[in-house]
């Protein structure tokens, strides 16, 4: 029995928790889970989005699994998400995102968005200028080498065969420059793998436009924030797309996508993208067999397109389309 902490989040993410944890309790996963607040709930309640008990949690466990939290636009409280990565140095956000038949606008994408996580405009450095604001841009060779290194090094333990280097080097010569000159450096050490590098818009256009080219792609935060999504909508919106935020110690698993509030107790959210990320905490903590299951039963419900929610065509309750996947399980 693996103990986890549970997150629920705001908005509808209390409801996606349930679901998921009616999938994992009929797939046969063996965990024990502890239920936390995070976010504007826990904000309510405690005066914190991130108390001080859920993070000894964390502490204790090594393991979560995250609804999603709202982040105010421009004013409010910090993102949950960024607390979370800088308490637990979670370095590394990996985000896979592959076509489903049925309900994929594109057909031929597998693509692994590995992306730095501690560094970038995400360190929230804003100080007031005559006429406006400037952010503070920090990449640092220590930070960059070991987002790079991890890229290789799941590439390689994945039988991936080329990592992609996101970068604006040609405008930001010391920033970005640094991240490609790590980029390049580091490639040497890996001569089984493919290596090139894409100027980030250029990448955009090249993932819409021939995304069956790119196979692992690794970038500093902003740029690999932005990528990211794209990528989800190529395969069907951020709904179905899961991510991972990975320290030496620590995971935490997540759905990407926001808390819809305007959804929040109707009984119609898609619950897929928590689902994603159960599969790849499963993987984490060593069970393969009911991760594999899982995924299966996700993926033979999204290409029958019998039973599908609304943001996916259908028109089924959260509950049904949670039974429709739990039946898919046998």
């Amino acid at each position: 029995m693996k103990d986890i902490v549970l997150l629920k989040g705001d908005g509808i993410g209390p409801e996606i928790v349930d679901a998921t944890k009616r999938v994992l309790a009929a797939a046969g996963a063996e965990l024990r889970c502890h239920e936390f607040d995070v976010g504007a709930t826990a904000y309510e309640k405690t005066g914190e989005t991130l108390p001080k008990e859920t993070v000894e949690a964390i502490k204790k466990y090594k393991v979560a699994l995250k609804g999603p939290v709202t982040t105010p636009i421009g004013k409010g409280f910090r993102s949950v998400n960024v607390e979370l990565r800088l308490a637990f140095d979670l370095y590394a956000n990996l985000r896979p995102a592959y076509s489903f038949g049925g309900v994929s606008p594109y057909k031929n994408v597998d693509i692994v968005t590995v992306r730095e996580n501690t560094e970038d405009l995400y360190i929230g450095e804003e100080k007031e200028i005559n006429g406006g604001y400037e952010a503070i841009k920090r990449i640092t060779e220590k930070a960059t080498d070991r987002i790079i290194r991890f890229a290789f090094d799941y590439a390689k333990s994945r039988n991936r065969k080329k990592v992609t280097c996101v970068h604006k080097a040609n405008i930001l010569k010391k920033t970005d420059g640094l991240f490609l000159e790590r980029f390049r450096f580091i490639a040497a050490e890996y001569p089984e793998i493919a290596a090139d590098d894409k100027i980030v818009d250029n990448m955009c256009m090249q993932l819409v436009s021939y995304p069956e080219k790119y196979d692992v792609l690794v970038a500093p935060n902003l740029y690999g924030d932005i990528i990211s999504d794209l990528i989800a909508g190529l395969v069907g919106g951020l709904g179905l797309v899961a991510g991972a935020n990975l320290g030496k110690e620590v995971a935490v698993f997540e759905a990407v996508h926001g808390s819809a509030p305007d959804i929040a107790g109707k009984g119609i959210a898609n619950p897929t993208a928590l689902l994603q990320a159960a599969v790849m905490m499963l993987e984490h903590i060593g069970d393969g067999k009911t991760a594999e299951k899982i995924k299966k039963a996700v993926e033979k419900t999204l290409v029958e397109g019998k039973v599908l929610t609304s943001d996916l065509g259908g028109n089924a309750t959260t509950e049904k389309f949670t039974d429709e996947i739990i039946k898919n399980l046998r």
